[in-house]
C-alpha cells in the first residue's frame, strides 16, 4: 500500500465531521478556505456557520455593506480576508452571473484567491487533478520525505509543490487533499506530533532521524515593527467620540477610539505636552484615567494599546472623529482589542 492509499484509509476512518466537507458548492467551499486560512478550525467554525447563515451564497454576500462583513469576521483578525471577500462576491456576480467558478484557471483569476485556495475549490468540488499545499502539507511533506529546503524560498515552494503533485492521487484529488490537510492538522502537528500512532511512521525521515521538531524550515524573513497607540476615550452619558479608519494601514475602514501614535512609551505628561494632543483636546487636559498598556501581537507588529479615558469637554474633531450614540457601538466593526476595552467600559 502506498502513501496515498494509506492516507486515505487513515482519513476515512478519523477525519473530523465538518460542514463542508458534505458540498461540492464552490461557493460553500470558498467560505470555508477563507475563513479557516491562519485560523484553527475551532476558531473558524463559529464564523463559517454565522457567515454561511446570513449570506446563503454569492449574491447576498456581494449585496452586504462593509461595514457588516467587518463587524461579522469581529475577533479572527488578518481583515484584509474579509475584505476580499467582499471583492471576490461582487467579482463573481458580476463576470459569472453569480456562480461561483469552479475550475483552477477561473478561480486564481479572483480577488484574494491564490494557488492553494484556488486548488482546496477546485478539487473538492469538481476533482480537478491540483494538489493543495498549505502550511499543514508543507509539514507533512518536509518530514517524511526529510526535505530541508526552506518552505518560504522560492525553490522550496517549487520542491514542495512539484512533491506535492507527484504525490496526488489523480482518482481522489479531492480526498486526497482533504487527508493531507487533516493528517497535518490532527496527528503530524507543529508541535508533539503524534508519531506514537502514526501509520505511516516507517517510512518517514524525521521520525526515523529524531528530525520531527527541526522539519519543516522556514527562513526567518518578519522584521517586527512595535508601535505604541494611545487612544483617547471621551464620553457622556449618551455619547461617545469614535474614529474611522482608512484604507492605509491595519484594521482598514473599521472603527476605534481617536488615536495619537508615539515612537515610545510616553509617560502621561509628556504625551499631553506634544502639539498634536494639545492641538485637539486644548491645553487645559483634565485625565480621569489610564488603563495599564495591553500588547497585542499581529504577524508583523507588536502593538502597545491603553486608553486614557479625558474630561469630557470640546475638542477639535479630527476629519474622521465623529460623535455616535453608546447603543451604537455594537453595530461597528472594530478591531478586537478596541472592543474589549469598549465592552469593558460599558458593559455591552
Amino acid at each position: 500500500m502506498n502513501f496515498s492509499d494509506e492516507l486515505l484509509q487513515w482519513y476515512q476512518k478519523n477525519k473530523r465531521e465538518l460542514p463542508w466537507r458534505h458540498t461540492a458548492d464552490a461557493y460553500v467551499i470558498w467560505l470555508s478556505e477563507i475563513i479557516l486560512q491562519q485560523t484553527r478550525v475551532e476558531q473558524g467554525l463559529p464564523y463559517f456557520n454565522r457567515f454561511l447563515e446570513k449570506y446563503p451564497d454569492v449574491a447576498s454576500f456581494a449585496a452586504a455593506h462593509e461595514d457588516d462583513i467587518l463587524k461579522l469576521w469581529q475577533g479572527l483578525g488578518y481583515y484584509s480576508r474579509g475584505r476580499n471577500m467582499l471583492k471576490t462576491a461582487r467579482m463573481v456576480q458580476e463576470q459569472h452571473n453569480g456562480k461561483f467558478p469552479q475550475r483552477y484557471e477561473q478561480l486564481i483569476k479572483l480577488k484574494g484567491i491564490g494557488e492553494y485556495t484556488a486548488s482546496a475549490i477546485a478539487s473538492f468540488s469538481t476533482n480537478e487533478a491540483k494538489a493543495v499545499v498549505d502550511g499543514n502539507v508543507y509539514r507533512v511533506i518536509a518530514r517524511y520525505f526529510g526535505i530541508s529546503e526552506p518552505i518560504n524560498s522560492t525553490k522550496g515552494k517549487k520542491i514542495f509543490q512539484q512533491t506535492a503533485n507527484d504525490l496526488l492521487n489523480k482518482k481522489h484529488p479531492g480526498l486526497h487533499n482533504q487527508a493531507m490537510m487533516e493528517f497535518g492538522a490532527t496527528l503530524c502537528k507543529p508541535k508533539n506530533p503524534a508519531c506514537g500512532i502514526c501509520l505511516v511512521r516507517q517510512g518517514c525521515y524525521a521520525f526515523l532521524h529524531n528530525a520531527v521538531t527541526s522539519l519543516p524550515v522556514k527562513l526567518n524573513k518578519i522584521k517586527v515593527r512595535e508601535r505604541y497607540f494611545n487612544y483617547f476615550l471621551i464620553t457622556d452619558a449618551h455619547n461617545i467620540l469614535m474614529n474611522k479608519r482608512d484604507e492605509r494601514d491595519i484594521w482598514a475602514n473599521m472603527y476605534d477610539l481617536p488615536l495619537i501614535e508615539t515612537s515610545s512609551l510616553l509617560p502621561p505628561d509628556e504625551l499631553l505636552a506634544l502639539p498634536e494632543t494639545e492641538s485637539f483636546f486644548g491645553p487645559d487636559i483634565k485625565i480621569l484615567e489610564i488603563s495599564p498598556y495591553k500588547k497585542h501581537v499581529l504577524t508583523h507588529q507588536r502593538l502597545y494599546v491603553r486608553v486614557i479615558k479625558l474630561q469630557d469637554k470640546p475638542v477639535k474633531l479630527k476629519k474622521d472623529w465623529f460623535f455616535t450614540p453608546i447603543e451604537n457601538l455594537e453595530k461597528l466593526a472594530m478591531p478586537k482589542i478596541i472592543f474589549i476595552f469598549i465592552k469593558n467600559i460599558f458593559n455591552l
